[in-house]
């Protein structure tokens, strides 16, 4: 191999990928939820909330324009939620997590939800290609009376070109701390090509989503008809979906859930974000768009 030219840089593969960050402090002004200070940097693009109804609730879009994240991207999102506001945060597409030789990609999510705030977390869900290596986190922290309805799911991969578990590795942890103190935390860490990373029954299906619900601000007899209201969903098309609900440590509700296609994923979705809205606020669904 022949020397480098003179002046010539080398290429370093711990260079590769890209830092973003994007920064959204909320606050209420005149019965509207609005952005009152923002901060982002490539590949994170900001576009301005969208009002969907009167209730003033901000919906925003998380746009990458690059389609997805490669090995070396670190991707962070900071949210801030002042008192009283109403955020619902998605994306216009799936998360894509493309091969990698090495390097891990990152995307870590924190959240501060002020008093009395709402937060309505439904991104797209996550794709781990073949190869792939991901790490994801997601801290939220809910002042006194704050709610948050969040949303996580993983396809096994990209199904069409028969990809299914045949990422590298994936980490995931989902962790929302109450004014109490108390928390719900879920993690885990995926290997498919080691017994210690097996699928286990989620093997046989092709989505995996998590949908959790917690305020201190509700009644424990809402809870439970909710939870009630939400087993019944899930109890709903067997062998297309297989999914539990239950009472966590802290006031609110977990739903756990397996489906085998993209459509029942959606509308087991739909169907459970609609139950709770219903039971939390008397609420209609949400009738949102990705545009």
């Amino acid at each position: 191999m022949s020397p480098p030219r003179k002046g010539h840089k080398d290429f370093q593969t711990e260079s590769v990928g890209r830092v973003g960050e994007l920064r959204l402090d909320y606050t209420r002004r005149d019965h509207k939820t609005i952005i009152a200070r923002s901060h982002c940097t490539s590949p994170w693009h900001l576009l301005p909330p969208i009002y969907l109804d009167e209730t003033g609730m901000a919906y925003t879009l998380l746009l990458n324009p690059s389609g997805g994240l490669v090995g070396g991207d670190h991707l962070s999102i900071d949210l801030s939620l002042d008192a009283g506001t109403h955020v619902l945060i998605s994306a216009p597409s799936a998360n894509r997590i493309y091969r990698s030789l090495g390097e891990v990609s990152v995307q870590e999510v924190k959240v501060a939800v002020g008093a009395g705030a709402v937060l309505e977390w439904f991104p797209e869900h996550t794709i781990p290609f073949g190869g792939s290596r991901y790490r994801q986190t997601l801290h939220v922290k809910l002042a006194r009376g704050a709610t948050i309805l969040l949303w996580d799911a993983i396809a096994s991969g990209r199904i069409a070109g028969e990809e299914r578990w045949a990422f590298t590795s994936l980490e995931n942890e989902i962790l929302i701390t109450t004014a109490s103190g108390n928390s719900i935390l879920e993690r885990f860490a995926l290997d498919p090509a080691t017994d210690l990373g097996r699928i286990g029954l989620a093997e046989e299906w092709d989505y995996v989503a998590s949908l959790y619900v917690v305020s201190d601000a509700v009644p424990s007899e809402t809870w439970s008809r909710l939870e009630a209201r939400l087993g019944s969903i899930l109890d709903e098309h067997p062998g297309q979906q297989l999914g539990g609900v239950s009472m966590p440590a802290v006031p609110g509700v977990s739903v756990k859930l397996l489906t085998r296609t993209a459509p029942d994923l959606t509308r087991v979705l739909d169907a459970l974000w609609a139950a709770a809205r219903a039971e939390l606020w008397n609420l209609p669904p949400v009738a949102w768009r990705k545009y």
